[in-house]
């Protein structure tokens, strides 16, 4: 880079050389053309050769229009439902989710920026929400509606098996499918299958009480008599390793109705 000339440098130049600056219209004076103004960097080999690339750093944030329009008193709320809706996509970061108010309504605006962890996570979240139907926030408040209670399905059912048969989990191609082992029959019989259960592995908990599935955003949990309902899922980008503690396990099944 060249050497700069502070302002009394120029003054001092100027006077020596019997120059009136005050004389001097500065819009007529035009530079060459061209981003570097004609003047070639030392290391403009290097751009040419390479033609380097540099990340502009927004392809991890997305932007979520046709949200309510809510005060401040429904602001924390809508903030809680679109936090909830899109970290079950991937992970989002800390503070990365910015809804705009009004400064002189004090309302929202419709829409809200969401930064995820990676570029992945956040062309997955345009996805699988583009055009989803968000839920109208009431102007006025009113009771929760009431649901009854419907017992879960028992997740350690398959001790009680007549036979004393365990069961075992299969991966082959894009199909997982959990049967039932029986040494007394060359065939064992089939409980669950589902095509792309799992994007990695699944694996036991050591009680064999839940079964776990990896995913691009994530692990879930499954378990239940014969369905293998979806228990619970975790965001987390990038799974390479599930582990189950026991004893958190019996608790957990302690827990079930």
């Amino acid at each position: 880079m060249g050497d700069v000339m502070v302002m009394n440098e120029i003054e001092a130049t100027a006077s020596r050389l019997g120059i009136d600056q005050s004389q001097i219209d500065l819009d007529s004076i035009r530079l060459p053309p061209g981003d570097n103004f004609g003047i070639i960097s030392d290391d403009e080999d290097v751009y040419e050769d390479d033609q380097l690339e540099f990340d502009s750093g927004f392809g991890n944030i997305i932007v979520v229009g046709n949200l309510p329009v809510v005060s401040k008193e429904k602001f924390e709320k809508l903030e809680g439902v679109i936090r909830k809706i899109y970290s079950q996509i991937g992970v989002i970061k800390d503070d990365g989710l910015w809804m705009p108010v009004d400064p002189q309504t004090h309302k929202t605006l419709g829409y809200c920026f969401i930064e995820y962890n990676t570029p992945q996570e956040a062309e997955l979240a345009k996805e699988k929400t583009n055009g989803y139907k968000f839920m109208k926030v009431p102007d006025e408040w009113g009771p929760p509606e009431f649901k009854p209670y419907t017992p879960g399905d028992n997740l350690q059912q398959w001790l009680t098996d007549e036979k004393a048969r365990d069961q075992f989990v299969i991966r082959a191609g894009s199909d997982t499918e959990v049967l039932w082992n029986d040494a007394r029959h060359l065939k064992p019989e089939p409980v669950y299958k589902r095509t792309y259960w799992t994007e990695s592995f699944v694996q036991w908990s050591p009680l064999g009480t839940y079964l776990a599935t990896v995913h691009r955003q994530g692990a879930a949990v499954w378990g239940g008599a014969d369905t293998f309902n979806r228990l619970m899922r975790y965001a987390h980008p990038q799974i390479k390793l599930i582990d189950f503690f026991p004893w958190g396990e019996i608790f957990g099944d302690l827990q079930q109705p």
